[in-house]
């Protein structure tokens, strides 16, 4: 019972000095990341409170709480219904997103990512398992797509998956190398490509399946 109280205040204290502080104000995102033990998405890392984002092997990375917090605000400012989080891993922003009240749709494609997490304290997320640059057509249209991560690019595939006026959510990198500094966005599908708007600068890693194909040269 000790340690379940000591890992409750790791959680509190999460949210009142990293998350709170840095803009996030929607109570549904805070009250979400008291309930849930993130430790337990995390692998049972010790640093699963710490404002670090944790390593799990083959370049995938879990965002620090900050930035998952941040990332929710963006998606539960749009006031969506159906969300799909690309790049899911074992689910800890879909869970958020899903006790906000949101529908969601978590997908991953790298199976030892997942564990029992998502389904024990989100039951109501789907988990979905595919490409991630390919989307979840089969869920859509999506009021939001979030892709957990940062790109270089947005896929033009997603935006037949966005209902009308849809947008995605995403951090686009500047370079490739793996300490880029990016920019969270929004963006809106238009004629040729995406319309994004930068609403604030971070720092976060490239999902390795998003990074660019080295392009053949004689």
């Amino acid at each position: 019972m000790a340690d379940l109280n000591a890992l409750a205040v790791q959680r509190g204290n999460m949210v009142d000095s990293q998350v709170r502080p840095n803009h996030v104000h929607d109570a549904r995102i805070t009250a979400a990341m008291r309930r849930l033990p993130r430790e337990v998405f995390a692998g049972t890392s010790p640093l699963a409170y710490a404002d670090v984002d944790l390593p799990l092997g083959e370049g995938r990375y879990m965002p620090n709480p900050m930035l998952t917090a941040r990332l929710a605000q963006l998606v539960l400012d749009m006031n969506p219904a159906h969300v799909l989080v690309i790049g899911a891993g074992s689910g800890y922003l879909a869970a958020v997103l899903g006790l906000a009240g949101l529908e969601v749709v978590a997908l991953e494609e790298e199976t030892r990512l997942t564990n029992t997490a998502l389904a024990t304290y989100a039951p109501k997320v789907q988990a979905a398992s595919g490409r991630l640059a390919a989307g979840w057509p089969s869920g859509s249209p999506y009021d939001v797509i979030v892709i957990e991560g940062a790109v270089m690019e947005i896929p033009d595939t997603l935006a037949a998956q966005l209902s009308p006026g849809g947008r995605v959510v995403t951090i686009l990198a500047d370079d490739a190398s793996p300490d880029a500094l990016g920019r969270a966005v929004v963006a809106q599908a238009v004629s040729g490509g995406w319309s994004t708007v930068r609403v604030f600068d971070c720092a976060a890693h490239i999902l390795p399946q998003f990074m660019p194909v080295p392009a053949f040269s004689f």
